[in-house]
């Protein structure tokens, strides 16, 4: 069974109704990073609550793998924005010690929002990249491919941020962002039952 308009309806007004309810607190987030981030989250919260509509209710959302790449391209640029486009005025520096920068916001030393934002978000944000990664068509990659890909790319991002003083080299952003395309794996399985992925151009749902 394919999604119903119902559960499209459905869907959509769940997402805006968690939205316009979360918007002060993602409002004061914003301040923080790039206004961007305001559509990032309204879009993250639109997958998250259809799937979730579509998995209690059985349903199945279908996708072309085309249009599949472009959504994934589309938030790939987005994060990027995110990550290279900040506020002026903010200091950058680097921390090689694992675990560090991790039990700092744990310990309550920087701000509450910041650090709750600080370390959810370089877990979640990264989690499309593990569901991509496996939903890419041909054999399911190597152990060794799961963890290089990620990793590479991952390092360059932040060797990048650094260098063009638009972030911090923290390899704990590192740790945190593995562990989110890691939890991209663990769910695929869970993610492909709700989600079909057809080859070639058309529509979706």
């Amino acid at each position: 069974m394919h999604m119903s308009l119902k559960s499209v309806l459905l869907s959509f007004f769940l997402s805006q109704a968690l939205f316009l309810g979360g918007l002060p607190l993602f409002l004061k987030i914003s301040l923080y990073l790039n206004p961007l981030a305001i559509l990032v989250v309204w879009f993250c919260i639109l997958m998250l609550v259809s799937f979730a509509v579509v998995f209690f209710r059985r349903e199945v959302i279908t996708v072309r793998r085309f249009l599949w790449q472009a959504a994934f391209v589309g938030y790939s640029t987005s994060l990027v924005v995110l990550l290279f486009f900040r506020p002026t005025g903010q200091v950058y520096s680097y921390n090689m010690i694992p675990f560090s920068t991790i039990l700092s916001y744990a310990s309550n030393e920087m701000d509450e929002l910041v650090s709750f934002y600080n370390l959810s978000a370089n877990v979640e944000l990264f989690i499309p990249f593990g569901l991509y990664l496996l939903s890419r068509e041909g054999k399911e990659p190597t152990a060794l491919t799961k963890f290089l890909h990620p990793f590479i790319l991952i390092s360059i991002i932040e060797i990048s941020q650094f260098v063009l003083r638009r972030g911090s080299l923290d390899v704990d952003d590192l740790i945190l962002n593995m562990i989110g395309v890691y939890l991209g794996y663990l769910l695929y399985p869970l993610f492909s039952r709700g989600v079909k992925i057809l080859p070639g151009k058309g529509g979706c749902w």
